[in-house]
């Protein structure tokens, strides 16, 4: 497990050189590789479900395999790095109306949260988007290394699509940089296994591990839902947000975990069941069981955590 580490944080700095193809990438990699061990180390010792260390290793080696496969070819094909463009477009974009740095950073950090929001959600709208997003819901046992792993096509549409953003905007290349950071730090985040007292009320601002966890659910009514990268408040504001106890995490069916496998799966048709009618006292009644469980089952409170599920879901 140490080497694994080493390589991912050899990989983090390659990829961040990549992207922002700047030395502070390096600078980059050393923080989030802290945030990466610290997450490790929480889910460790206080994990939110019991693992296999076997399947764990398993999880680990295949994440970080495609990890590896996604940054050789990132520097293959060699695209313009984020930061380049930043440096060359941040006076031109419709931030330079602003004179407030503040107002700039939280702007810019707002429509690139949208963006990755927006992306999500279509990529679970559309099967020849869904062909390479599955990839990244097929680790049944989700840890932070999950963070990692994505088709490398995947990766390139996202990136392009933050490209454009940089270039209208004019997205300063220092923002730029904080977005990077704090958007892979969260997504590490949303996948550790852990839970902690206050989530839920965490939860009301941005996307938690308890949250994410229904997005990788196998039922597609659940997963189909808290696309958030970092903000809760986009999920919220478009009625895509649900506070449920997935029954089992993944995709149906056996799903490939090793690198070659992973690779192909993105080329492979999207096999979904069409979204059924789902009953409503159901998923009240799960939400409710899911408070409930969250407050140890204390009594007196069965009627509070009705309508508050019932209130959240309609």
């Amino acid at each position: 497990m140490l080497n694994e580490f080493k390589s991912l944080m050899t990989l983090l700095q390659s990829y961040l050189t990549w992207v922002l193809n700047i030395s502070s990438g390096k600078m980059a990699a050393c923080i989030l590789f802290l945030f990466f061990a610290l997450l490790v180390i929480l889910e460790s010792c206080w994990p939110r479900e019991q693992r296999f260390s076997e399947r764990l290793r398993q999880s680990y080696r295949a994440n970080i395999q495609l990890f590896t496969f996604n940054s050789i070819v990132m520097s293959l094909l060699s695209i313009s790095s984020l930061w380049a463009l930043a440096e060359q477009y941040s006076d031109k974009g419709l931030l330079n109306y602003i004179t407030n740095p503040l107002g700039k950073a939280i702007l810019a950090f707002l429509a690139l949260d949208l963006l990755l929001y927006i992306w999500h959600k279509t990529s679970h709208s559309f099967d020849c988007l869904w062909m390479f997003h599955k990839v990244h819901h097929t680790d049944p046992y989700l840890n932070v290394s999950t963070a990692f792993r994505a088709h490398f096509l995947e990766i390139l549409i996202i990136n392009f699509m933050k490209a454009m953003l940089i270039v209208v905007l004019g997205i300063q290349e220092a923002l730029v940089l904080a977005n990077e950071i704090i958007v892979t730090f969260f997504t590490m985040l949303h996948h550790t296994n852990i839970s902690f007292r206050g989530e839920r009320l965490l939860g009301r601002l941005i996307i938690t591990p308890y949250l994410h966890r229904v997005h990788h659910s196998v039922k597609r009514h659940e997963h189909d839902r808290n696309y958030g990268s970092v903000l809760s408040l986009w999920d919220r504001l478009f009625g895509t947000l649900a506070e449920l106890k997935p029954a089992e995490i993944g995709v149906k069916g056996s799903a490939p975990q090793d690198l070659v496998g992973l690779v192909k799966c993105g080329f492979t048709r999207a096999d979904r069941s069409p979204v059924q009618p789902v009953n409503l006292d159901t998923m009240i009644s799960e939400a409710a069981y899911y408070k409930a469980e969250k407050r140890g089952f204390y009594p007196g409170s069965e009627l509070e955590d009705w309508l508050e599920a019932q209130s959240e879901i309609k």
